[in-house]
């Protein structure tokens, strides 16, 4: 798998109807993002999502559900660390599962204008933004899903040009699949996942909302801000003085 697309419901989202299928060997559809185009390969989608809105899987397609990406979250630190919604899931389930060389996100901005649509089918909930202990950070979320998916050799990148709560480089939908792995500041990366296994936040169900009274937001906070540390540019280490 090379150059996968990952297609949310943004307003903007739309357009993506009417995009070529190249340099996309994979198209990702979040929820209801499967209406905009017919090609898609993987709809994914919770648990609750409406069963009257889930599409009917044709030939070479899939849908992907809880059985699918609760483990794959899980190999890469699960829920509480990665950020419980489902443009972030469909990002680790596709870096875990089909360990792609490029993952383009369109329509995936978790940015709601105040009036007018917030969906490209109308209005809908800001899912991103309801408070919850792992969304606490939308641009920390994003910069430890860019920095793990860096780790992995996968560049991960935005195809949006508009107003952005990732932090993502963004890049033209014609070149997506000649995007680079974002650097990264390794010793703070390798601190932050230190600082998770020492602070045991997993939860092997998913539901982490149910054991949501053992996760401390300051211990939240302050690894929130090591992954957006982790994500800015690296340290530069000083040459040694020559003699």
């Amino acid at each position: 798998m090379t150059t996968v697309l990952i297609l949310g419901s943004a307003p903007m989202a739309a357009e993506a109807a009417h995009w070529p299928r190249a340099p996309f060997d994979c198209i990702v559809a979040i929820n209801n993002a499967h209406a905009l185009r017919p090609d898609w390969d993987y709809h994914i989608h919770p648990w609750d999502f409406p069963a009257d809105r889930r599409p009917v899987p044709g030939p070479g397609q899939r849908l992907i559900t809880q059985d699918d990406f609760v483990p794959a979250q899980n190999a890469l630190g699960g829920f509480v660390y990665a950020g419980g919604t489902m443009a972030f899931t469909a990002l680790y389930w596709a870096l875990h599962s089909l360990a792609p060389r490029v993952i383009a996100v369109f329509g995936c901005d978790m940015h709601y204008p105040t009036a007018g649509p917030t969906h490209f089918y109308g209005t809908g909930a800001p899912d991103p933004l309801r408070p919850d202990i792992t969304l606490r950070s939308l641009e920390a979320k994003s910069a430890r899903a860019l920095v793990l998916a860096a780790q992995r050799g996968t560049a991960l990148v935005n195809l949006s040009a508009g107003p952005s709560r990732l932090v993502f480089p963004r890049h033209p939908r014609a070149l997506a699949h000649l995007a680079q792995p974002q650097p990264y500041d390794a010793p703070r990366a390798a601190e932050a996942l230190a600082r998770e296994a020492d602070l045991g936040y997993h939860v092997a169900s998913g539901r982490y909302w149910e054991e949501a009274d053992r996760f401390d937001p300051a211990e939240i906070d302050r690894l929130d801000a090591l992954w957006r540390a982790a994500a800015a540019a690296p340290r530069l280490v000083p040459r040694a003085a020559r003699p």
